[in-house]
């Protein structure tokens, strides 16, 4: 017997508004999806692509902290090397003072003159180590050491250590150039403790070579990572519309199949004409 015969249940409009419950879910979903912009936007859409989404995501928002501490650490190297450079540029001048006075050509009064001069320049010295901070630590007094986070795992740490600058680390405080013999005493001095300060500075630019590298990794990992996770996670919107358009089609045809289901048992009328 056809199914259009049978008044009780209404098969035919029973499977229209079946497929028509379907294919609204459908719309939900690729309406959701152009709303927001992702494909996943509920585990239960695909538990998988989701778990993997969420590990990606960690990663990738690791690797973007992880890049903001090595701007930080290049901060801080950079204001560690300015107070050094000052510290440099200062030996210098000392240098040359006690390099003049050395010469016999001075008499006592010039030579007390240049040996106060030097005095307030080593003081100077010690004022810089004092000044040069972060965060309130003081950053060349041969106390600042530590590790910093440069990845996002534990292990992704880089140690640092920055050595003391002050005059008495660099055997400069006790010199004298009041008189030749002192002050040709004390340009050997002067010269070492401006060899260690180099020495000093091209460890800070060996840090800032190893730190701009990890700089460059983390930039190139973040950013592939966050392409994993997009292909991933987030929409084809030119996909999803296109599945729209075509849901859209399918829903209006189905309204019309079940109306025309619905008025198909009305033919039985026409069995008792």
């Amino acid at each position: 017997m056809s199914d259009l015969m049978r008044i009780q249940s209404n098969i035919q409009a029973m499977q229209a508004r079946a497929s028509l419950f379907k294919i609204n879910d459908r719309i939900g979903k690729h309406q959701m999806r152009l709303a927001t912009g992702k494909r996943i936007n509920s585990s239960s859409e695909d538990p998988a692509g989701y778990h993997l989404a969420r590990s990606l995501e960690r990663r990738k928002r690791g690797l973007e902290i992880a890049l903001s501490n090595v701007n930080g650490a290049k901060n801080i190297l950079n204001i560690a090397e300015g107070g050094y450079q000052e510290i440099m540029n200062i030996l210098q001048t000392i240098k040359e003072k006690a390099t003049q006075a050395a010469d016999y050509s001075l008499n006592g009064s010039q030579r007390s003159a240049l040996n106060n001069q030097v005095g307030a320049l080593i003081n100077e010295i010690d004022d810089i180590v004092n000044d040069t901070t972060f965060n309130s630590d003081c950053l060349v007094d041969g106390g600042y050491s530590g590790s910093f986070q440069t990845g996002e795992g534990s292990g992704d740490k880089l140690s640092i250590s920055l050595h003391d600058a002050d005059s008495a680390a660099l055997s400069i405080n006790a010199i004298n150039i009041s008189n030749a013999a002192s002050a040709s005493s004390a340009i050997n001095t002067i010269v070492t403790s401006i060899d260690n300060l180099s020495s000093f500075i091209q460890n800070i630019g060996e840090y800032k070579v190893r730190l701009s590298s990890k700089e460059q990794s983390l930039t190139v990992q973040t950013t592939n990572t966050e392409s994993v996770r997009s292909n991933i996670e987030d929409a084809d919107f030119a996909s999803e519309q296109m599945e729209m358009v075509k849901l859209q089609i399918l829903q209006q045809t189905a309204v019309s199949a079940l109306t025309q289901a619905n008025s198909g048992p009305q033919i039985v009328l026409s069995l008792f004409q």
